[in-house]
């Protein structure tokens, strides 16, 4: 259980009963990055494959609950019970019929022969003998590998780094328990970038802020969002997007309440099996970003090397 993540309790209907996948092209929960566009899983991975099955569909909350943690999970995923996936999830056992029946198969036996036909043929079980922090530790490396293949295509990354760079002021926004990824990135940013704002505070000020941003010429604002979404966090993005701002969300999942209103959505995984949700994926993400972003700052080297001497002249380190 872990303190940082919802139980999702959203109420669900079960479609009709179908012997495979739907293709619903009906308003659905915006999934951000999706297969082929920015932001895609290479098209031949596993969580690509789940994306694609889950694009079109609305979702209640449970059953996106459901759908992020299969994507976080891709390899393993055909060879769960339905007992076994609504215990990674955190939902009930009908939850995941009622999710499998809303993807438009029978039930959740028909949708995981789809997903076996589909899955890697060579996959193997990991080690049965880890203590719990071990299995912590393994599913954020597992979290980084998906990661990777992700960044197997550098253009949505590449995109978002010359967004941010590009935007002068660049807010930074992360609240609660994305505070300190954005903290983090900001304190790296401002570095290089010439006028980095953090917005790590919420409140009735935040407003003002991203106002007082878009009045000094930003044009493009960065989110950190980590389970649990604070309700502000996406008021507070929609409110930038109608000011104007492009809106750049480094998020724990494709389907993370943010996506809807995201111009350019990172998924970047969360490690749940403690009692506080582990952020290395997002944070990596966030320095990847800083990457791209400094790629797109012709004097950023200049700007790195000016504070390394001015750090050297106040003996600002001990070496």
């Amino acid at each position: 259980m872990s303190a940082e993540t919802d139980t999702g309790t959203g109420t669900e209907t079960g479609a009709g009963s179908r012997t495979g996948p739907a293709s619903g092209t009906g308003p659905g929960t915006r999934p951000g990055p999706s297969a082929g566009g920015p932001g895609a899983a290479p098209s031949d991975s596993p969580a690509a494959r789940l994306q694609a099955l889950f694009e079109g569909h609305r979702l209640t909350p449970t059953q996106r609950r459901i759908a992020h943690s299969m994507v976080r999970r891709a390899a393993d995923v055909p060879f769960l019970s339905s007992v076994e996936l609504a215990e990674l999830a955190g939902v009930s056992q009908p939850s995941v019929t009622r999710f499998a029946v809303a993807l438009g198969f029978d039930g959740y036996p028909a949708l995981r022969k789809h997903l076996r036909e589909v899955a890697p043929a060579d996959r193997t079980p990991g080690p049965a003998s880890y203590n719990a922090y071990q299995q912590a530790v393994q599913a954020e490396i597992e979290n980084l590998r998906h990661l990777a293949e992700l960044l197997a295509d550098p253009r949505p990354v590449q995109r978002a780094g010359r967004l941010l760079a590009a935007s002068r002021p660049l807010p930074v926004l992360g609240l609660r328990a994305a505070a300190s990824q954005a903290y983090g990135f900001a304190y790296f940013a401002a570095k290089v970038h010439p006028d980095v704002r953090l917005l790590h505070e919420g409140g009735t000020m935040i407003h003002d802020r991203i106002d007082a941003a878009v009045r000094a010429g930003a044009s493009a604002l960065l989110c950190f969002a980590l389970p649990r979404h604070p309700r502000e966090v996406v008021d507070t993005l929609a409110y930038a997007r109608e000011a104007g701002l492009s809106v750049v969300s480094v998020a724990d999942s494709a389907f993370a309440p943010v996506a809807k209103v995201s111009d350019l959505l990172l998924p970047a995984a969360v490690g749940t099996g403690l009692a506080f949700d582990t952020a290395c994926a997002p944070m990596l993400l966030g320095r990847v970003l800083l990457e791209a972003m400094c790629d797109d700052l012709p004097d950023a080297q200049a700007r790195l090397e000016e504070f390394d001497a001015r750090a050297a002249t106040r003996g600002l380190f001990v070496e």
